[in-house]
């Protein structure tokens, strides 16, 4: 998880240095959405729950490649509770959301200047904490993640702007369900997927630090 977050960082400089123009500093905020989940820890323990909603907050560092298009290093952060249901114990889960993207930004020119509409993709890594295991459960999982965005920037003055935004993030849950409550105990795997949306809607602040 390291490597690939110093190469993140690494890459997002790089591109700031090579720009040598626009770079600005996003502050997010907005509210996602319940989402449930299933899975198998094995061909005998099922397991059913869900990741209750909240506020999500975030940052992230752009550099403008063009005047109409961007890269950006973004960080965002969910402190929610997944209550879970399987064959051998319920319980809920105190659960710690970390999503670290780097995406495109493609931005629409308007005749208003004052309005800069956007869109754009994000790959990156899912870090997720369980911050109250028992028995075997995992403290942490680390998960491939995508998103998604559409926005606007309104501009107010010519370094600071109000974000509208709605948006989807994405984890992939490889095998064995281990994403949220560990491996559960012994047993034969059954090789299953469950993928995690949370959509949100909301906005923030962006500042053109040059």
């Amino acid at each position: 998880m390291k490597k690939i977050l110093s190469v993140l960082i690494l890459l997002q400089l790089s591109l700031a240095v090579y720009a040598q123009k626009t770079i600005t500093l996003n502050g997010y905020g907005a509210y996602v959405f319940d989402d449930k989940f299933d899975t198998y820890y094995s061909s005998t323990d099922y397991v059913y729950g869900k990741i209750k909603g909240g506020f999500m907050w975030g940052a992230g560092l752009e550099v403008r490649i063009r005047e109409d298009y961007g890269g950006e290093l973004a960080y965002f952060r969910l402190d929610t509770q997944a209550p879970i249901e399987s064959y051998t114990r319920n319980r809920t889960i105190d659960l710690g959301v970390n999503y670290i993207m780097l995406g495109g930004v493609r931005y629409l020119k308007l005749a208003n200047e004052k309005l800069e509409p956007y869109g754009g993709l994000l790959l990156g890594m899912a870090i997720f904490n369980n911050k109250n295991p028992q028995f075997s459960e995992e403290s942490s999982a680390t998960k491939f993640a995508w998103g998604a965005r559409l926005g606007t920037n309104i501009w107010v003055s010519e370094k600071v702007g109000l974000k509208l935004q709605a948006y989807v993030l994405s984890a992939v849950q490889g095998a064995g369900g281990g994403l949220y409550v560990g491996t559960g105990g012994a047993g034969a795997g059954v090789s299953t997927y469950s993928t995690l949306y949370q959509f949100g809607l909301g906005g923030g602040l962006v500042v053109k630090l040059n």
